[in-house]
Formats: structure tokens, C-alpha cells, sequence
């Protein structure tokens, strides 16, 4: 392998360390993602299993916080989608850009057009991301609103 072939790959190399890290964010936002899944799945199936045991105004706050849950797993599972989606395109645009300089393929505009794909992508899963921790809020308030108020002693 001549000079120029080894520094023409270190320079690829190079280029493909941004989307590496790329890939990396996504990868860490994927797990946060999968943990409030999993503790929504695990509050949703706590609410399920002690239903029948709940009175009438117990069942019907364990009903809207259902509804409530059922949403938020519906919204994390596109959110994970999208982001999975986005790491994947990353991963093709990797490949694209080694393979477009590797083979002397013109894949400039493939690849930009890649790239604005990866990043609606992250956009979508980011929006999704936010729109769960709002229906996450909103099932606190829901749970908030049942309860009795308290008066704070005086200071």
C-alpha cells in the first residue's frame, strides 16, 4: 500500500470521527429512551395487576394514568424508532463516505442528502423524546389532583 492510500485513509478515518460521535449521542440518548420505557411498561403492568383490588375513585385514577402510560409507551416507541433509524443512517453514511472515496464513487450529494436525513431523524426522535416527558408530567398531575390538599404550617 503506498503512502498516499495509507494517508488517504487516515484522512477518511478522520472525516468519519464526527459521525462517529454522532452515533455515540444517539446511542446514549437510545438508552435513556429504553429506561423510561422499561419504567413505564413496569408502571402500567404495577396498575394492571392490582386493579381489581383498587375502590371505585382508586380505579378511576389507575384508568387515566393507564391512558396516560399506554400514550407514553405508544410516543417512546417512536421516539426509539426514529433514533434507531438516525443511528443506522449514520452508520450508512460511514460507509457511504469510505466506500465514495475507497472506490472514487461521487457520492457527495448522496451523502449530504444522508446526512439532512440522519438529522430529521434525530429531530423527530428528540421531539418524541420531549413530548413523553411532558405526558410524563401531565400523569404526575394527574395523580396530584386526587390527592388532598394540605396546608403548609406556617413559618
Amino acid at each position: 500500500m503506498s503512502q498516499a492510500a495509507v494517508s488517504t485513509i487516515a484522512q477518511q478515518i478522520q472525516l468519519s470521527i464526527a459521525p462517529v460521535f454522532l452515533l455515540a449521542g444517539i446511542g446514549a440518548l437510545l438508552s435513556v429512551l429504553t429506561q423510561r420505557l422499561a419504567r413505564a411498561v413496569e408502571r402500567e403492568r404495577s396498575l394492571q395487576r392490582d386493579f381489581e383490588q383498587f375502590d371505585m375513585h382508586a380505579r378511576r385514577i389507575a384508568t387515566d394514568e393507564l391512558h396516560i402510560l399506554d400514550r407514553r409507551v405508544t410516543v417512546v416507541n417512536w421516539a426509539i424508532t426514529a433514533c434507531t433509524a438516525a443511528a443506522l443512517s449514520v452508520c450508512v453514511l460511514i460507509a457511504m463516505m469510505f466506500i465514495a472515496d475507497l472506490a472514487d464513487f461521487a457520492f457527495g450529494r448522496e451523502i449530504a442528502w444522508l446526512f439532512i436525513i440522519t438529522m430529521l431523524l434525530l429531530i423527530a426522535g428528540l421531539a418524541l423524546f420531549l413530548w413523553e416527558i411532558r405526558l410524563a408530567i401531565r400523569a404526575l398531575r394527574v395523580g396530584s389532583e386526587q390527592m388532598p390538599h394540605r396546608r403548609l404550617p406556617p413559618s
